[in-house]
């Protein structure tokens, strides 16, 4: 027997977000993912090295590789609608979880167990928060870099996006919002 899950999560790159949005430069899950995987690899990292932390950096970084893994099959549900409404809300959270329940029958069963965590975002309350805020923090990441391309479009996105990192309670991202954010700002001449 085959099993599809990998062919589908290569799929990933198909999937756009920032539907309702004009942007100049496209981004899908597959990309975003990546950068999630990377920003909660970072705050693993910052959060143990600088704050304590228990959570684990690799496992950090692979549950923000799966964090929206379930949108293979549901697409992106743009984030005014999915959190507009409280019913809206709890309708698509049942349709994540059937679709993250479907994409783990296309593994073997012995897989599956290994994945399901990820996939379904049943995580460690501490890891979960670090993945929480790499989203939030990708999301605010890319309404940055579309104001620096002048995309006025994204201009109230950074004011909410910055607003729900300012709440989180999680010295790593404050660290890295202090620390990392500005070079987001800058261009290629100015990194270097």
């Amino acid at each position: 027997m085959a099993y599809n899950f990998f062919a589908l999560m290569a799929r990933m790159k198909y999937i756009d977000r920032w539907g309702l949005m004009r942007n100049t430069q496209s981004e899908n899950i597959q990309e975003h993912s990546h950068m999630v995987a990377i920003l909660a690899h970072a705050l693993a990292v910052i959060g143990r090295e600088r704050f304590g932390s228990a959570v684990d950096p690799g496992e950090a970084a692979v549950a923000g590789l799966y964090h929206d893994a379930s949108e293979i099959l549901t697409g992106d549900l743009p984030t005014p609608v999915k959190y507009d409404n409280p019913g809206i809300k709890e309708a698509y959270k049942a349709v994540e979880r059937m679709a993250a329940d479907k994409l783990l029958t296309m593994l073997p069963g012995e897989l599956s167990p290994a994945f399901a965590p990820y996939v379904r975002e049943e995580l460690d309350p501490q890891l979960l928060q670090v993945v929480k805020a790499a989203d939030k923090l990708s999301a605010h990441i890319k309404c940055l870099e579309e104001l620096s391309a002048g995309n006025a479009e994204f201009r109230l996105a950074t004011r909410q996006t910055r607003a729900a990192l300012e709440e989180m309670d999680l010295p790593a991202l404050k660290y890295f919002l202090s620390e990392f954010l500005p070079g987001f700002e800058l261009t290629l001449d100015e990194l270097q």
